[in-house]
């Protein structure tokens, strides 16, 4: 597969992933599990993170470091679920791991924009400018209210 067609499914993957998160998302807050939204937010969130790594350049660098976070997020969030069924502290563990994980694809896509789109990479050329700073601090503080309005409200029924 030659990298072009790589990163076109990556990308695509990571659209999906991130459109599904949110959908996954709208449901703890909502207090519901949405089975078959959440199978495909963690395995499009997890062929995002593992696709990352076949993409040059291959250094260990910023992007690796994001892939190999998020991927381990995600083992704990497939565990607290499907191993564990959210019994216990695996609620929290599934809804905090889960939504961070979500939170780093949503961050590595801030990223990109201002990196693609050229009225943002006019704004801030390095991203270490203000309106960079901002919209990453902004998604930063959304996340944290979904976390904490999700744990307030998410209870799974148990069997």
């Amino acid at each position: 597969m030659s990298s072009d067609v790589l990163l076109q499914f990556h990308v695509i993957v990571s659209l999906v992933g991130i459109a599904s998160g949110f959908v996954v998302l709208y449901g703890l807050l909502n207090g519901r599990l949405l089975n078959g939204w959440t199978a495909l937010f963690l395995a499009t969130t997890v062929l995002t993170s593992a696709t990352g790594f076949a993409l040059p350049p291959f250094d260990f660098d910023a992007a690796r470091v994001v892939g190999t976070i998020s991927l381990i997020l995600l083992a704990a969030a497939i565990a607290a679920l499907y191993v564990f069924h959210l019994a216990g502290a695996w609620r929290w563990i599934y809804i905090v791991s889960a939504l961070a994980a979500l939170y780093l694809n949503c961050f590595v896509g801030v990223v990109q924009a201002f990196q693609k789109v050229p009225s943002l990479a006019a704004l801030a050329p390095t991203q270490s400018e203000a309106p960079f700073k901002i919209a990453q601090l902004a998604l930063l503080a959304l996340f944290v209210v979904f976390g904490i309005v999700a744990l307030r409200r998410f209870r799974p029924q148990l069997a």
